[in-house]
């Protein structure tokens, strides 16, 4: 076979988007399992050592190359994949820059055995720093062998700025899967430290997902299927009650390339629209079939920025696709709400006069809290509570007057009353006072578990079986690097080695979930929701994520003894005005506010 691989002209590798490509180990992983996709390879595996510093290697099946192939692949600019410039708009293949091997020969060792099918004899090439050390014949299977050793050991403050070993590899995991996904006829392993990660065999695209994201998210797909002759739509979505405040779940695809495409997302979330919680994002994986000449992949160095022909002739197809599946599946509600809805109720057969309505008889003087030993007085919790910038705080109360809203028994101190399962509200000598009762919960069980954290003292409740938790390799590694923290807050979590499972064996004791998998799904998704604040450590935000899991959802009904234990814990808090996430907890809507409305 003649050789494949050929120096761009400069006419030709001027017009394609430069710019850095290898930034860390997730970026070595990404252009050379890229390039044997490329290659045709039917079984493809990836090995990790040390999160991608020590090691990285990546052998495949593919076409491999002839001895001159090798040599020239590690050019600037030297690719099989175009020829002229005219196929920088007719790109279908994954790479196209030629750029991939010399950039990751500059920053690190590597060593290349490959051989062509019909071939003797196969070519060992070793470059350390883009000084070749050695190039000589040697004994290969058909295919490629790459492998990346001691990354960035000639740049020593890329290597230092490198972050953990845990963040590194889950950033491996997220290129592993976006290249995985849309070629699920192709055999992919990943390892790393000889424990293996993925084994994902030849199958077909709903398969793929459910090895990528776990069994769990079998019951949550829904497929969507449109051909037009613009482009074709095909794939899943998710259900909205499985929907997530984080992203991760979230792929586009084009022609089988990874993309992000913030216009096409919002085509989505308008499918899901009023059938979504406040602030949740849906799963998605969306893959478009387009003529190659009406995208254009060449606008970005890091070819996941994608530009079409024809966008707003896309989104209402896109948008219809999604609603339809939502639809078809009996996701999007019939009915509306807001109407009133009038119910027939029958009456007893042969009476002719309107049915009495049924006595509810009552004591008037039972009184549940009536029990001293039960209630807290205002003495007590001004004892056991008074800060130094909160000391006053109960004169915002009031005793009732004549003119006061009697919403209570006369005799009560405090009046409060809940609205929606959301607010509690009081009235307050400057008019009516507003808490969220989530937020105003998350504030206290923050400062609680930060207390915690700092003594090392977590109250942990034993489980009566553990409990084994499968979980998907990237929210492993996200497990892995909070342990220490979560283990103070009074987790007890086994992890067995060369596996994602691991063992739950006890838990906070002020936490209320049934489901213990849940807790820990949702205490790690709102752990990713406060990585992007660069304000805190990692106590600070494992603490907040905690709090905002096992805060009292909104909808709950309190009781008037729950109220107040909220509202007095509340006043505690070093910052009663803020949630662990900034938002407002307490609101004061005055009355010069409430006589505006009546004016």
């Amino acid at each position: 076979m003649p050789d494949l691989i050929k120096l761009l002209p400069d006419s030709v590798a001027n017009q394609i988007a430069a710019g850095e490509v290898i930034q860390r180990p997730a970026s070595v992983v990404k252009e050379l399992v890229e390039n044997a996709v490329d290659a045709g390879a039917k079984t493809i595996s990836v090995v990790i050592k040390d999160s991608g510093k020590t090691l990285i290697q990546v052998v495949d099946d593919g076409t491999g190359m002839s001895e001159t192939d090798a040599r020239l692949a590690f050019e600037r600019h030297a690719t099989s994949k175009i020829n002229n410039a005219q196929d920088l708009f007719a790109i279908r293949t994954k790479g196209f820059r030629g750029e991939a091997l010399a950039s990751i020969a500059a920053v690190s060792m590597v060593e290349l055995r490959t051989r062509k099918p019909g071939e003797e004899t196969g070519t060992l090439i070793q470059i350390s720093g883009s000084k070749v050390t050695a190039q000589e014949p040697c004994g290969s299977p058909e295919g490629s062998n790459f492998a990346v050793k001691n990354l960035f050991f000639n740049i020593p403050a890329r290597r230092k700025f490198l972050k953990s070993d845990n963040t590194e590899m889950r950033h491996i995991i997220t290129e592993f899967q976006k290249i995985v996904i849309p070629h699920p006829e192709i055999r992919f392993l990943l390892y790393h430290n000889d424990s293996e990660i993925y084994n994902l065999p030849s199958s077909n695209l709903r398969q793929r997902i459910i090895g990528v994201f776990g069994k769990q998210i079998n019951n949550e797909l829904i497929r969507i299927e449109t051909d037009t002759t613009i482009i074709r739509v095909k794939g899943f979505v998710g259900k909205p009650e499985n929907a997530r405040k984080t992203y991760g779940e979230q792929f586009f695809f084009v022609n089988d390339r990874f993309m992000k495409h913030p216009y096409f997302h919002k085509a989505v979330m308008e499918a899901y629209r009023n059938i979504l919680v406040p602030d949740a994002i849906p799963s998605y994986f969306i893959f478009m079939e387009a003529d190659p000449e009406s995208i254009d992949v060449n606008i970005h160095p890091t070819k996941t920025e994608i530009k079409f022909e024809n966008e707003q002739a896309i989104w209402p197809i896109l948008l219809a696709s999604v609603k339809e599946a939502l639809g078809r599946f009996n996701i999007v509600p019939s009915l509306d709400f807001k109407s009133e809805i009038m119910f027939d109720i029958p009456v007893k057969s042969g009476s002719t006069g309107i049915p009495k309505a049924p006595e509810i008889k009552t004591d008037p003087a039972y009184d549940p809290f009536s029990d001293e030993n039960n209630r807290k007085t205002k003495a007590d919790i001004i004892e056991r509570f008074e800060k130094e910038n909160i000391r006053g705080w109960e004169k915002l109360y009031y005793p009732p007057g004549d003119n006061d809203l009697q919403t209570v028994p006369s005799d009560s101190e405090r009046r409060l009353l809940q609205i929606k399962g959301k607010y509690l509200v009081s009235p307050v000598k400057s008019g009516l006072m507003l808490i969220d009762q989530k937020r105003a919960h998350e504030r206290i069980l923050y400062e609680r578990y930060l207390e915690t954290t700092s003594n090392s003292r977590g109250i942990s409740q034993a489980e009566m079986f553990p409990v084994r938790i499968e979980m998907n390799p990237a929210d492993y590694l996200l497990l892995l690097e909070i342990k220490d923290e979560i283990a103070q807050l009074g987790f007890k979590i086994e992890y067995p080695d060369n596996t994602t499972i691991i063992s739950l064996t006890g838990r906070p004791s002020d936490t209320q979930f049934e489901d213990p998998a849940e807790l820990i799904e949702i205490l790690l998704e709102e752990y990713k929701s406060t990585q992007a604040d660069p304000s805190g450590g990692m106590k600070e935000k494992v603490a907040a994520a905690l709090a905002s899991a096992a805060a009292i959802p909104y909808g709950k009904v309190l009781s008037k003894m729950e109220m107040e234990d909220i509202i007095d814990n509340l006043f505690a808090c070093k910052e009663p005005n803020y949630s662990p996430k900034g938002k407002t907890v307490i609101s004061i809507i005055t009355m010069e506010d409430i006589d505006k409305r009546f004016r």
